[in-house]
Formats: C-alpha cells, sequence, structure tokens
C-alpha cells in the first residue's frame, strides 16, 4: 500500500527521497562498448544471441520487413500514428532556431551558424514494452532540425523480427535506416561503428540501466541526450480532485517498471486517504499489476502539507520527469512551477496525453535533472558555430587593448598576434 507522509510528522529528507538504482552494471557496460568497439559486428550477433534469444542473419532491417509490418499494423493505428506525429511536427517546428549576423560598423562582422549534427543515432527500447510513442518523438525533432540522416537501434524479438508498431512508427517519422540490436551493445555499435552500423554523432532515447550506464561511458566520443533514470509523475492536487482519476494517474507511470515512482502532493489529507484507497481498487484490474504493485509500494508516496502553495515547493524540490497540475485555475500557478520536466494542465489533462499525442516531447528529464536540464527537443540535434570578420583598420583600433588583456594573463604569444599585423606594411 502507498505510504501517506503528513507535513511535521516526518523529515523533509523522507518527504524528498527517491528510490535509487541497486544494480551495478558499471564493468559489464564498459566489457561490452570495449568487445564492440573491437570485433565490430561479431560482437553484435554474439550478444543479440545472448541477450535476446535469436540467432540473427542480418543486423539491418529491409525494406521488405518494414512493408510487411506495415501491413500488419492495424489502419486505425497507422491513422493515430500519422495524427501523433502531425502534433509533434507542429510543436517542435516552433523550436528551430536560426543563424544569425551582425554587421557591426568599422569594419567588423560577427555571427553564428546553426547547423544540424550529420548523423543521430535514436535508441528505441523492447523488452517488457515497445513503445512506438518514443520513435516518433525522438525522430521527428531530429528531422526538423535537417540531421542528413537519422539511425535507430532496438532489439529483436525471439523471431529475429522488430515489433511492427515499431516499424510503422519509424516509416511515418522518416527514419533513415534501422538495426536489429539493443542494449549497451546497441549504444556501443552507434557510438564507435561497426560494419553494418554507422557511427553516429548523437545518441538518444531511453532505455534500461545497462543502456543510461553505456551512453555515459560513450558521452565525449559522441553526444547524448541525457541520463534517463525510472519514470516519474508527481500530481499536485486539491480536495476538489477526483481520487479515481489521481490514483490511475499515478498508475500509468507505475506499471513502467518497479523502479517508476509515483507521488501525490496535496493539501487535502482526505483526498489523500481516497487515493490510498483507489489505488488498491484500480492495482489488481492492470495487465502490469504485479510492476505496478512492486513499484506503488516500494516507490511511492502521498505527501499531505498545509498548503497548496507549500506543497508546490516540494514539487519544485523534487523536480519530477512529469507533473499533473490538478486544480480548478492551473494556468493561475503555472509561473510557480520551476522545476519539471513536463507539466500537465488542469483535471482533463492525464500525463498519458503528453506520452502519445498532445505534440510537446516525452523524453525528459528524470531523477531530479529537471532542475538543470530540458526535454529533448530541435536543439538535442543541432550545434553551434561562430565566426568573426576584421578588416585592418578595425584591429588597429582594438589589438592593442587585446595585447594588454592577454599579458594580464600572462600569455605574451597571444599579445604578440594581436599587434604584429598592424607591424606589417
Amino acid at each position: 500500500m502507498i505510504r501517506i507522509l503528513k507535513y511535521g510528522e516526518v523529515t523533509k529528507e523522507e518527504i524528498l527521497s527517491r528510490a535509487l538504482p541497486t544494480v551495478n552494471v558499471e564493468e559489464t557496460v564498459a566489457s561490452i562498448l570495449a568487445t564492440v568497439r573491437r570485433e565490430g559486428d561479431a560482437a553484435l550477433y554474439r550478444y543479440t544471441e545472448q541477450f535476446d534469444g535469436v540467432r540473427l542473419s542480418a543486423l539491418a532491417v529491409s525494406e521488405e520487413e518494414i512493408e510487411e509490418a506495415m501491413a500488419l499494423v492495424e489502419p486505425r493505428f497507422l491513422e493515430i500514428l500519422q495524427r501523433a506525429a502531425e502534433n509533434i511536427r507542429a510543436f517542435h517546428e516552433r523550436q528551430v532556431r536560426n543563424s544569425f549576423i551582425l554587421n557591426q560598423q568599422n569594419g567588423v562582422v560577427i555571427g553564428q551558424k546553426v547547423i544540424p549534427v550529420d548523423r543521430a543515432g535514436l535508441y528505441v527500447p523492447g523488452g517488457t514494452a515497445a513503445y512506438p510513442s518514443t520513435v516518433l518523438m525522438d525522430a521527428i525533432p531530429a528531422k526538423i532540425a535537417g540531421c542528413p540522416e537519422v539511425v535507430m537501434v532496438t532489439p529483436p524479438g525471439r523471431d529475429g523480427k522488430v515489433n511492427p508498431a515499431i516499424l510503422a512508427a519509424a516509416r511515418v517519422a522518416g527514419i533513415d535506416r534501422i538495426f536489429k540490436v539493443g542494449g549497451a551493445q546497441a549504444i556501443a555499435a552507434l557510438a564507435f561503428g561497426t560494419e553494418s552500423v554507422p557511427k553516429v554523432d548523437k545518441i538518444v532515447g531511453p532505455g534500461n540501466a545497462f543502456v543510461a550506464e553505456a551512453k555515459k561511458q560513450v558521452f565525449g566520443t559522441v553526444s547524448i541526450d541525457m541520463i534517463a533514470g525510472p519514470s516519474e509523475i508527481l500530481i499536485l492536487a486539491d480536495g476538489k480532485t477526483n481520487p479515481r482519476h489521481a490514483a490511475a494517474d499515478l498508475l500509468s507511470q507505475a506499471e513502467h517498471d518497479r523502479m517508476a515512482s509515483a507521488v501525490l502532493v496535496t493539501d487535502s489529507e482526505a483526498l489523500a486517504k481516497a487515493v490510498q484507497t483507489e489505488l488498491e481498487v484500480q492495482i489488481p484490474l492492470l495487465e502490469r499489476a504485479e510492476i505496478a504493485r512492486e513499484s506503488i509500494d516500494r516507490n511511492g508516496k502521498i505527501i499531505v502539507m498545509p498548503t497548496l502553495r507549500e506543497a508546490i515547493e516540494v514539487a519544485n524540490d523534487l523536480a519530477p520527469e512529469h507533473l499533473e497540475l490538478c486544480v480548478d485555475n492551473p494556468f493561475d500557478y503555472l509561473d510557480a512551477i520551476r522545476h519539471a520536466g513536463s507539466i500537465f494542465m488542469g483535471r482533463n489533462c492525464p500525463e498519458a496525453l503528453g506520452d502519445y499525442f498532445a505534440g510537446p516531447n516525452h523524453t525528459l528529464p528524470t531523477s531530479g535533472t529537471a532542475r538543470f536540464s530540458s526535454p529533448l527537443s530541435v536543439d538535442d540535434f543541432v550545434k553551434k558555430t561562430q565566426y568573426t570578420y576584421y578588416t585592418r583598420e578595425a584591429l588597429g583600433r582594438v589589438a592593442e587593448d587585446v595585447a594588454f588583456f592577454a599579458r594580464k594573463e600572462g600569455l605574451t604569444a597571444h599579445a604578440r598576434s594581436a599587434v604584429i599585423r598592424l607591424e606589417d606594411e
């Protein structure tokens, strides 16, 4: 049963505590990365047989496999994929940054170029659940950014095939190449390249502890989006909130995995008790009831605060991945929410809208990192470079100032380079 913690009866540390992963996979992942870097495709085939239970004859997904998948997917799901993709594109197109140039007077030009990365790599989880929504969320911003090539890796099933829904989403999103490989070995392939899988410049997408650790270890060789932790939801609710709705929304994240975190923060003790009761009613009804039960019992909590404003401060301290603001006039409180990956406003906005359909990205900072990081966006797939132009006359006006500054840092060669051009006629 979920715990109820009352302000003043427990410590702040208990209120703000988070479940931490207990599995140490650092050495295992390091070994996998080194092996793939050394052996290439041979290691990918071997690890796929070892971890996924399937012996593949090819790593790349063929056009025939994609067409077969498209034929297997229900027409209604294809229509929903298309509509969701339209919403995601509409939102992310507003994120596009432009290059700029400043033509200053007196012979000075400065500017910035915004350039997409040459190749983006997307990791899409498999295993206990397949996530075509992640395909859309990760690929569409990359395409809007202008990436020339977007590559996807995802684990195969025991039949050697990729889930048809995943391939259908990849076709809708415009992914260029797909490979049947998962886990840390897939991250290694994207980071270092193999005979089949091309090396990429940026790796994005969520995964299990092995995938997260692999992304952490290859950072620097390639860029990554974030180190994703367990899924999280925090519901900020007043006493008018329907406890059935709040319980259902908590369970929408608890069913992800046993380490997921579902938290309700409220100023109503009556709501707290009602939600606690309602969770016990709804958990047995879930297909993934065993996972949700462990998540709720281990990591779930209901925090009762004296006022809604104090509840908001708890939410800011926790900086959750998903935050539902279940109050009558949510926009009145929006400015007070400083730290959250994505905010769902009002009583009719379940977090599931963001997972699948609304448009904002669902690849979000977890484990409190929303205090300093952001959802996946078009910005993740571009880089910026600067340029500077001075005429000889413009240089002459500032060269002695530059040299003076350089000497203050003890860098006389810097100083010399600033004035030497002025000595030559």
